[in-house]
């Protein structure tokens, strides 16, 4: 069943491509288009299918769309939406895809125009590639995406932006923006920190004995060095607290080992091992 009319999509990249291609073969929209700052990116989302038409300018791009999502940088997300509040349909919804939540709505969900809305929405998909070479319609298949409404919300809106990510396979989970930050800073923002500072303690001349356990821990550190600035500094107080508790435990074990406590040491590795295997398990089976 078709869900939009027509969407643009500001930031035709990795997940901006992806959505695109997803609700083109979900058949959740009659259009799309694609707004970027280089036409040949534009002209590869057209030859990939994530898109049918382009502009480099967001006030023409969303102009008639009934859904409009902001797959930019974050720090890019105000300026675009003071530039195309004026040119927003009547009824249009905006949503984002951005990693922090609670300083993008104060911002953004006030800019809306009367009879639009804006909702700050978070898929949880992607990897630390970037760019419309990367996308792919299946990229939401079984990931989460946590939807931020407020007060301010039409329940209406709400449910069709709910039911849109559904409609690409994403599990939905909705939190306050506050939440969303505090939980996100344990489970991703900590995480790239975590492992930058695992590179940084590797010696040069360690190449010939990087296994598959350094590899896949690290993976996240050869994400985009601008983009997490960003998402580190938009969440800094939750990412400080995370980190203040990921100290706790690193010298939690570096007593442990100091003191030779084996029995310790295994304690508190069975007791991590034991959560992520919660964690982790399949989610049918919860």
């Amino acid at each position: 069943m078709i869900s939009w009319n027509r969407v643009t999509i500001i930031g035709v990249g990795l997940i901006g491509g992806s959505l695109g291609m997803a609700l083109k073969a979900k058949g959740l929209a009659r259009a799309v288009v694609g707004v970027g700052h280089r036409q040949a990116s534009l002209d590869q989302a057209v030859a990939r299918g994530a898109v049918e038409e382009t502009t480099l300018s967001p006030t023409a791009g969303v102009a008639g769309s009934d859904l409009v999502v902001l797959a930019t940088s974050p720090a890019l997300f105000q300026p675009i939406m003071a530039e195309i509040a004026p040119a927003l349909a009547p009824g249009a919804v905006v949503i984002d895809v951005g990693s922090t939540k609670a300083g993008i709505m104060a911002a953004l969900e006030p800019m809306a125009p009367p009879g639009r809305t804006f909702i700050g929405c978070h898929p949880i998909a992607g990897s630390e590639q970037r760019g419309i070479e990367h996308a792919r319609a299946d990229l939401f298949e079984g990931a989460a995406c946590i939807i931020t409404p407020t007060p301010r919300t039409p329940p209406p809106a709400l449910d069709r932006v709910a039911e849109t990510w559904r409609g690409v396979g994403m599990r939905i989970r909705v939190l306050s923006p506050q939440g969303h930050d505090r939980l996100l800073a344990e489970v991703s923002h900590l995480v790239h920190l975590a492992a930058a500072s695992l590179v940084y303690v590797v010696d040069s001349d360690s190449d010939t004995v990087v296994g598959p356990g350094w590899i896949d821990t690290t993976r996240v550190a050869s994400g985009d060095p601008a983009l997490w600035r960003d998402i580190l500094l938009a969440n800094a107080a939750d990412v400080t607290g995370a980190l203040d508790e990921l100290r706790r435990v690193l010298d939690s074990f570096r007593e442990a080992l100091r003191a030779g406590d084996g029995t310790r040491i295994e304690r508190m590795l069975t007791e991590a091992k034991a959560r992520r295997d919660r964690l982790i398990e399949p989610k049918e089976s919860r």
